[in-house]
């Protein structure tokens, strides 16, 4: 006869293998879906960050070193006529014909650091290299020969300082929303750090200054605030940002117009990316920037006209490779649509994360 105590023992001794093989899936499901859902973050990360830096932020204790190298191209003609006219189809005048050609390279070091789940700072150091032509010929003047122009400039560009701290946990089909605060600094040479010189017609005749080399940063302080918001829906990532920049006015002396007002700028920008496999993604993106006038407390052009804002567009596309579990090579090719837009601008990137 079983005695009442044992059976209980005996049932407990013979299950326990059972349980513990029925918990042990439990637990390595727990554990991989937790990489699971980290690799589908750090893969989010990626894609959103191909063409600009759009991504969630970094692992606390992670340091992200990121050299990069891009090559902007602008190509402009630009026609002044000065003049009257006589009837609609008949100008008297002088027209001047001009064209622009500018190459900026830009090489620069990015170090981020992620402080805490939600919070991470980085900064970005660029070294500027502006090479610029400038082509005209005076139609009226009885001469064939056109007149070239050459200009340039090269040395440490606007230092930027930024911060990026994660507002959610992008649950319950909510986006990530990132809060961004960056802030460029004046350590480049701006339009009124570099030496200038008196332009003079031909009768000696000031008619205006110029630059006698190129300038490698704004010379103003700027202070931007924004959002990002990074959506993942199988197979696509889709992404945005809204931001403004504000810039502070400087007294650049009597002779520059007093105190300079540079304009504020509106940013936005939105896309779209998906991964083709494990290690290559590939993203499009527009983004589009509105900027104000630049406003002088002494303004000696009495006669100057300018538009009130600027428009700025331009259309990117991307492809990011993963080389090794830490390090990602991304390309960016980005076209202007609008008339002061870069023609064309190469972007290369080597994120690579200790």
């Amino acid at each position: 006869m079983t005695k009442p105590g044992l059976f209980p023992l005996f049932a407990s001794v013979c299950l326990a293998p059972a349980l513990g093989w029925a918990q042990a899936p439990s637990s390595g499901s727990s554990e991989t879906t937790a990489a699971d859902a980290e690799a589908k973050k750090e893969q989010v990360t990626d894609i959103a960050s191909i063409t600009t830096d759009r991504g969630i932020v970094t692992r606390p204790g992670r340091l992200t070193i990121e050299p990069s190298i891009s090559h902007a191209h602008s190509n402009a003609t630009r026609v002044a006529i000065e003049g009257y006219t006589i009837i609609p189809a008949l100008l008297v005048g002088l027209i001047n014909i001009s064209e622009i050609q500018r190459d900026i390279y830009v090489g620069a070091m990015t170090f981020k650091y992620g402080f805490t789940s939600r919070l991470e700072t980085d900064i970005r150091i660029p070294w500027l290299s502006v090479h610029e032509d400038l082509r005209e010929r005076q139609a009226f003047e009885g001469t064939p020969v056109d007149t070239l122009r050459e200009s340039s400039g090269q040395g440490l560009g606007d230092v930027e300082l930024s911060a990026r701290y994660q507002l959610n946990d992008g649950l319950d089909g909510w986006p990530y929303v990132i809060g961004v605060f960056r802030v460029k600094t004046p350590t480049g040479e701006g339009p009124y750090d570099v030496d200038q010189r008196v332009v003079v017609d031909s009768e000696g005749n000031p008619i205006g200054i110029e630059l006698e080399e190129r300038p490698t940063g704004s010379g103003y302080w700027s202070f931007e605030p924004g959002l990002s918001f990074i959506y993942p829906s199988d197979p696509a990532v889709l992404f945005g940002n809204l931001s403004y920049v504000w810039t502070q006015e400087e007294d650049e002396g009597v002779e520059n117009g007093g105190r300079i007002d540079p304009g504020d700028v509106i940013r936005f920008g939105f896309g779209m990316g998906f991964a083709f496999n494990e290690r290559t993604s590939f993203s499009l993106s527009y983004d589009h920037s509105i900027i104000r006038k630049t406003s002088f407390e002494t303004n000696s052009d009495l006669f100057g006209a300018n538009f009130d804002r600027i428009q700025v567009g331009s259309l990117a596309f991307g492809l990011s490779q993963r080389l090794t579990a830490s390090t990602t090579l991304n390309l960016t090719v980005s076209i202007g649509v609008t008339e002061n837009a870069p023609s064309s601008e190469l972007t290369l990137k080597l994120p690579i994360t200790l």
